[in-house]
């Protein structure tokens, strides 16, 4: 992987420091999917993240994954693409209710990050 900024090299009183970022080169996406009780984790890599993507997620988790439970507890930041909206855009009106009517949402906080570095307005 190539360098964003070049090496600063040594100098006397001064180690070598290496470059501070890395030059991306395009993106991926992975949804991770746990219940830590159980011990289970899925994950499913995607090339972009979409709405779209995310839907299709969200339906092998009802489908596939807990095809019989009543309620699935999902966490998640906020993102924009994690809504019932989504499910809507990438499915038909019926099945988008019944996958929402099986989700449980909770977000985390938009700042939570913040309080648990010690960071306090």
């Amino acid at each position: 992987m190539a360098d964003a900024r070049p090496p600063r090299p040594a100098a006397p009183g001064r180690p070598a420091h290496p470059g501070a970022a890395d030059a991306r080169a395009g993106v991926a996406n992975l949804f991770l999917g746990c219940e830590p009780r159980r011990g289970w984790r899925h994950a499913t890599p995607s090339e972009r993240r979409t709405r779209i993507d995310w839907a299709h997620c969200v339906k092998e988790l009802v489908d596939v994954h807990y095809p019989d439970a009543e309620r699935i507890v999902l966490v998640m930041d906020q993102l924009n693409t994690h809504s019932p909206a989504s499910l809507d855009e990438a499915f038909p009106p019926a099945a988008a209710r019944r996958l929402a009517a099986k989700l449980e949402i909770h977000y985390t906080p938009k700042h939570g990050m913040h309080f648990a570095r010690g960071w306090y307005p």
